[in-house]
């Protein structure tokens, strides 16, 4: 019910405060700063070059020639505007909900998840260690995402632990009722799979929560808009409940929400009642079997493999110990854009860097062959579906 969440709120009265908003360094202040710890943090996250390219990242549909088809950055907004407004009917720190639901992708690949999954298995094979996006979004603000601070030094993200937590907690993939905040303050790198803890406050559960609200309606509104539910409409009106015929991600969300709300209490949860779990249960099984698993998504599926592993390989031959950057060097005769980029990008957290006008984290050995391999998966990792397409077109061309 309305407010019935404001007592459990993330608020200096919490009893785990100093933990929700401790960083892992120091942030610089200014004398003329308003903001709060998570205003702070929401605006971290929507300067940084990370959250731009989500716009170019596939949500579900690759490349599609309707501009209104959901993109990954769309998606993150649905999620902030969804979270919000439970979070706010609640009582809880709308301020805090805002800055985890618009971090909380910015740890995904291009090509959705199926770049994801590929990512994976090369990691898997050279790494012997999973990729999968929410572990790589908390170490992407935690490491790699710089910005300049007041004296033109570049310095990492450095979230708040709740926010850290949140996007490290916040897979959607969830098909149990009852959702409740963790007791424990962890390190966060103790993870070593999706979803194996609960987020540590209240306002990470409600992000998680309302990442599915947001993806399984609007998920279908896209596939009905490029007709690839022509044939399954009937079944969608019978399971929905419509008789007059009307599915859109309007009707789907509202309800969910308001199902949410009325259902939820510090008590019990958060909850839906059973008849709206049943139906999302059945929505996202109907968006399995008809959308993410449909025999049309498969051709590309496959030509994202061939991009990111020929990227990869490429990258990854031209290592040589301490002479890894002369074989880059060779390479840009061939590859300029791809070379001066990752190389770049490289520089910027390895030992072997002019650490001028940085203040970060030195991450990679170059002697090391495994920290370069990570470099590479991160870097891919990072590029948007275009800049990973002209990426391989510049490697197979002339």
């Amino acid at each position: 019910m309305k407010n019935s969440f404001i007592n459990v709120s993330a608020n200096e009265k919490n009893p785990n405060w100093n933990n929700i908003i401790s960083r892992q360094m120091p942030l610089y202040s200014r004398n003329n700063d308003i903001r709060s710890e998570f205003e702070r943090d929401y605006t971290r996250v929507i300067h940084s070059n990370a959250y731009r390219r989500l716009k170019h990242k596939t949500q579900v549909f690759y490349s599609p020639q309707n501009d209104h088809i959901c993109t990954r950055i769309e998606h993150v907004n649905h999620v902030e505007s969804v979270s919000y407004t439970i979070a706010h009917y609640l009582g809880l720190n709308t301020e805090l909900t805002k800055a985890i639901a618009v971090a909380h992708d910015l740890g995904h690949s291009p090509f959705g998840h199926s770049g994801e999954k590929i990512l994976n298995k090369i990691s898997m094979r050279d790494l012997n260690t999973s990729f999968w996006h929410e572990k790589n979004g908390l170490y992407i603000v935690d490491n790699t995402e710089l910005l300049e601070d007041t004296e033109g030094y570049k310095q990492n993200l450095n979230l708040t632990y709740s926010v850290r937590d949140g996007i490290i907690s916040h897979c959607g993939e969830i098909d149990e009722n009852s959702l409740k905040p963790r007791n424990d303050y962890i390190d966060l790198r103790e993870y070593t799979y999706p979803n194996q803890y609960a987020p540590y406050t209240w306002e990470g559960c409600v992000v998680k929560i309302s990442d599915k609200i947001s993806y399984i309606g609007r998920d279908i509104e896209d596939a009905i808009t490029l007709g690839i539910l022509d044939e399954h409409l009937d079944e969608l009106y019978k399971l929905l409940g419509n008789t007059d015929g009307t599915i859109n991600n309007t009707v789907i969300i509202n309800n969910l929400i308001y199902d949410l709300c009325q259902n939820s209490s510090p008590e019990k949860g958060l909850c839906f009642s059973d008849e709206a779990l049943g139906i999302m249960n059945k929505i996202k099984e109907f968006d399995y079997k008809y959308i993410y698993l449909s025999d049309i998504l498969k051709p590309s599926e496959e030509y994202f493999s061939i991009v990111i592993n020929r990227i990869y390989d490429t990258l990854k031959n031209a290592y040589a110990d301490v002479n890894t950057l002369s074989n880059l060097s060779k390479l840009s005769k061939f590859y300029p854009n791809l070379i001066k980029g990752f190389t770049d990008w490289f520089n910027n957290f390895s030992n072997i860097s002019n650490r001028e006008n940085l203040k970060n984290k030195i991450l990679f050995d170059l002697t090391n062959p495994t920290d370069y391999y990570f470099a590479i998966i991160l870097y891919i990792a990072g590029m948007t579906d275009k800049f990973a397409i002209d990426t391989y077109s510049e490697i197979i061309g002339f």
